[in-house]
């Protein structure tokens, strides 16, 4: 009976978990998606609760409920500007987890396997749970669930480490440069040998201490991985992150004879390598070269930036949207940051009352998490139909009487087509300078997050609407009726 209603629960909560990750394709569903999602996880979370392995409840309950509660504090707490770092945050509780349910997998082995040795038949009939399943395993079983252990040992050491620096660097606790260690990658591939050499060793005749040391191997490839890593491509990191954290997931899953776990585990690892290969596209980079933390840095010299930059204020860019009859609104992390996105939403709205087209351009990196820009102006009411994708507006700036890009850098650099030493080159972008008049609202004369100079500023079809972005679309409010 707890097996059937176990097995039974497990598969509904699979099936929700499905339509939850295909929901979150599209804003209209997103909302929905979420909901099945919170119904799946309540939903397997109590039939492991009530299932074969259940007992331990007081202190089950009572973690449930601090975690619980420690989420809902956060999650009342974090601003969408730190959604980002709280997203690296929770893969590195991912991958931690995985190295402690591996620890704990290795301990219980050992545990079946003196009571094998002692032939006590009464402590074996005693086991419960994961531990009688091992009891009931054959020496090649046993040898199979080692190397899942060991692999999920592995994988989510590195995802913590890498996690907490990917968190450090999108919190601006870490350096966002590109940053390796004498000796750079053969250093990540002669600990990934040395832990190839201890999984042999761990099948033969090694202990735990054979995990421990790969352990602190993997702790290593996790965090010299991300050092080395610029923080224009951060985006990408988090994706990867999430999809290694789904991977950990998996493995852990197969050690514990648990099927939701293995596709819960599988559909994270799959999904975000498939959104890290559809960013790597994005920004023209190599798939195998971010799993290898490879890139991020420039080629050469950086092709000098000739002009200076010309400021506007409100009453020019009012004046250019009055005679403009289409305008393109480009935003980015900087939006984010000064909470502007309830401002650019009366803007739009103002705007599309005097008759004009009014649409917005998404670049799929845009902000520092996928989909960032996409949430925010959904979350101002901004209409769906006018958010469009990067391939979907490109080719439109030409005809565009007004772009206006709100704390967009790396999105909107012409470095990636001009410079080919730029640590962008190739990188597709935003070609907003195309349109017939650019506004940068922008901070002041800094490079922004990646430290990437933009020829964009100095053009001259560009003006910059220097301050703060919330502040100044108040300003440029008050000048549109």
């Amino acid at each position: 009976m707890d097996y059937g209603f176990t097995t039974a629960a497990y598969v509904v909560a699979a099936v929700l978990f499905i339509l939850s990750l295909g929901g979150l394709s599209g804003q209209e569903s997103a909302k929905r998606a979420v909901w099945y999602g919170i119904v799946g996880m309540g939903l397997a979370v109590v039939a492991t609760l009530i299932g074969p392995g259940k007992g331990l409840w007081l202190l089950s309950l009572i973690l449930i409920a601090g975690g619980g509660a420690i989420g809902f504090m956060l999650a009342k707490k974090v601003e969408m500007t730190q959604m980002p770092e709280l997203v690296a945050g929770m893969h590195a509780l991912v991958g931690l987890a995985a190295v402690f349910v591996g620890y704990n997998a290795e301990l219980v082995m050992n545990s079946v396997g003196a009571l094998q040795a002692a032939g006590d038949d009464a402590g074996l009939a005693a086991l419960k749970g994961f531990a009688a399943k091992v009891a009931q395993k054959t020496p090649v079983e046993i040898g199979i669930l080692k190397v899942e252990v060991f692999l999920g040992v592995f994988i989510g050491a590195i995802t913590f480490t890498g996690s907490v620096i990917a968190y450090g660097k999108l919190s601006g606790k870490v350096t966002s440069a590109a940053t390796k260690l004498p000796g750079g990658h053969l250093l990540n591939a002669g600990a990934g040998a040395l832990s190839l050499i201890l999984l042999v060793i761990y099948m033969s005749s090694g202990g735990g201490w054979t995990l421990l040391l790969m352990s602190a191997l993997a702790f290593f490839i996790g965090y010299h991985l991300i050092m080395g890593i610029g923080g224009a491509d951060m985006p990408v990191v988090v994706s990867m992150l999430n999809s290694y954290s789904g991977w950990a997931a998996a493995a852990i899953g197969f050690s514990l004879g648990n099927d939701l776990l293995i596709v819960v585990g599988a559909l994270v690892g799959s999904s975000g390598a498939i959104l890290s290969y559809i960013m790597c596209k994005a920004m023209n980079r190599s798939f195998v070269s971010v799993i290898l933390g490879g890139f991020g840095g420039a080629a050469g010299p950086a092709m000098e930036v000739e002009g200076e930059q010309i400021a506007i204020d409100a009453d020019g860019v009012a004046t250019a949207l009055d005679e403009a009859d289409s305008v393109v609104i480009i935003p980015g992390y900087g939006m984010a940051v000064a909470q502007a996105q309830q401002n650019v939403a009366e803007l739009t709205r103002r705007l599309r009352a005097k008759g004009k087209e009014v649409r917005f351009a998404i670049h799929p990196v845009a902000g520092r998490l996928p989909g960032h820009m996409n949430v925010l102006l959904a979350e101002a009411k901004v209409p769906y139909d006018i958010v469009l994708e990067m391939d979907e507006i490109n080719d439109d700036f030409p005809e565009t009487d007004v772009a206006i890009v709100i704390g967009s850098n790396d999105i909107v650099n012409p470095a990636a087509q001009e410079d080919p030493n730029s640590p962008i080159a190739g990188m597709p972008v935003l070609e907003c300078w195309k349109a017939k008049q650019v506004f940068v609202s922008k901070r002041g004369q800094g490079t922004g997050y990646s430290g990437i100079e933009n020829p964009l500023f100095y053009k001259e079809n560009t003006r910059m609407f220097y301050g703060d972005a919330k502040k100044s679309l108040d300003d440029l409010l008050t000048r549109i009726s």
